[in-house]
């Protein structure tokens, strides 16, 4: 899946840096279940010999394991039985790009296919572009953007896990949302990761403080769906790389405290493949054409079957708290904050805004969500209810599950998934799901101990 950006290095770019000693490693990597990167760094002159013609190797188990990487049972592209062999990561050269950050790095994101020549049907950026393919097929484009939020922490990772993550320092003592001052203080480190990703090709729009303490938000000009994805996953790790130099970390779980969690509401746009504005009629209701009334009836007919597909985790299912500004609420509404689904916007911007995603989502599974959900909604040309004009949270609509098991078990049993995505996928995922909550149900929690240490 190949998607030119302005600002990335073209391969003879990349040639000419390398001859001039200003690259010397090139990093090959891709996005596993949880979103991460990973992958491996070659040498400069290896990459330009062997993998950019031929792609790298990598294990086939890092499709397969859980958060902590361990290889775990219940997968069928995976396991000790089948020998734990490769992957092939062929690289998007249209992805290929410096990493500011690390010195004489540039960095390639890869597409996960088999010996064969056959696609990954699991991994990530592929489940992505088989809906891509599908929007395509229709003459239509995504455009996407992600507002992912995260808080500063003044101890070092390092730090941070030999306290067991308690006791932490936020990098700020109040709310500061919108607020200078305290964001400041964080300016060193905010203003490298901002510039860093403008190096690396990204369009950055600006950062702001929020709510909880030491949390932020950097946000980024929105893009095609896979650019979008690729770069939210590439800016999401150099974040983290760029505060570990400072001396500082950064987490982008959903719900770290009892305070305001951390979101990532992700914007999806529709336009025809000439450029039309196909989401936009001002002879229509709110100025809403037909497709998008029908695009946005499918996010709300099918959010509780695909919610673990934006809410991938035990912990993310913490962040859904009435009047939280994070949605419980199945509802849509014109620039309603207390709804899953927000429309904003007018003409090429008119847009939906799914609030349902933390900082922890895979950004490449909740917008091939979106589409397929979308799609449905086309395809069934399904009508829209009245948009919800005040606190959708107290309305008595239907409301998200509250548990990645409640999740796990509507998303078997989406009819929609499984036709959109393929049962090896879907059954693919809900193996992910089962393995974290095998492993939370087995854990003792801080919870427990201080409630029953001395009192039970």
């Amino acid at each position: 899946m190949s998607t030119p950006r302005a600002g990335n290095l073209t391969v003879e770019e990349l040639k000419a840096l390398i001859a001039q000693d200003e690259i010397d490693t090139v990093i090959v990597a891709f996005a596993d279940m949880q979103g991460r990167l990973v992958g491996k760094r070659v040498s400069s002159r290896l990459f330009l010999e062997e993998v950019l013609a031929h792609g790298a190797e990598c294990c086939n188990y890092l499709l397969a394991v859980d958060v902590e990487m361990n290889t775990v049972s219940g997968y069928a592209m995976s396991a000790w039985e089948k020998g734990y062999g490769d992957m092939v990561m062929t690289p998007d050269l249209a992805t290929l790009r410096r990493l500011p950050w690390l010195p004489g790095t540039a960095m390639v994101t890869a597409d996960l296919g088999w010996d064969d020549g056959s696609p990954v049907v699991a991994s990530p950026r592929q489940i992505l572009a088989r809906q891509v393919e599908r929007l395509a097929e229709r003459g239509l484009v995504p455009y996407v953007g992600t507002e992912l939020e995260f808080v500063v922490f003044d101890d070092s990772f390092r730090e941070a896990f030999a306290k067991g993550y308690d006791g932490l320092r936020a990098a700020s003592d109040y709310n500061i949302d919108y607020a200078m001052l305290a964001s400041t203080r964080m300016e060193p480190l905010l203003r490298e990761i901002r510039r860093g990703m403008e190096g690396a090709g990204m369009y950055c729009e600006g950062s702001k403080g929020e709510c909880n303490l030491g949390q932020q938000e950097i946000a980024f000009r929105y893009d095609h769906a896979m650019v979008t994805c690729d770069n939210h996953t590439i800016y999401k790790n150099g974040a983290k790389e760029i505060a570990d130099q400072h001396g500082k970390s950064v987490s982008f779980m959903a719900k770290f405290d009892e305070r305001e969690g951390n979101s990532c509401h992700i914007h999806i746009s529709l336009r025809g493949d000439d450029g039309s504005a196909v989401f936009a009629d001002e002879d229509q209701p709110h100025g809403m054409s037909t497709l998008f009334q029908q695009f946005v009836a499918g996010q709300l007919a099918h959010m509780r079957e695909l919610t673990m597909m934006f809410a991938p985790q035990v912990n993310s299912y913490k962040r859904f708290v009435d009047g939280s500004f994070a949605p419980t609420a199945i509802a849509w509404g014109m620039d309603n904050r207390t709804c899953a689904v927000r429309v904003v916007g007018h003409g090429h911007s008119m847009r939906m805004e799914n609030r349902v995603p933390g900082g922890d989502v895979n950004p490449y599974l909740a917008v091939a969500a979106l589409i397929a959900a979308g799609l449905d909604g086309i395809d069934n040309e399904l009508s829209l209810e009245d948009p919800q004009p005040g606190n959708a949270y107290v309305s008595g609509v239907d409301r998200l599950p509250t548990t990645l098991r409640d999740a796990r078990d509507l998303f078997d049993d989406s009819a929609l998934a499984r036709k959109a995505f393929g049962d090896d996928v879907v059954d693919h995922y809900l193996n992910h799901a089962r393995v974290e909550l095998q492993a939370f149900d087995a854990a003792v929690t801080d919870w427990e101990r201080v409630r029953g240490f001395e009192r039970f």
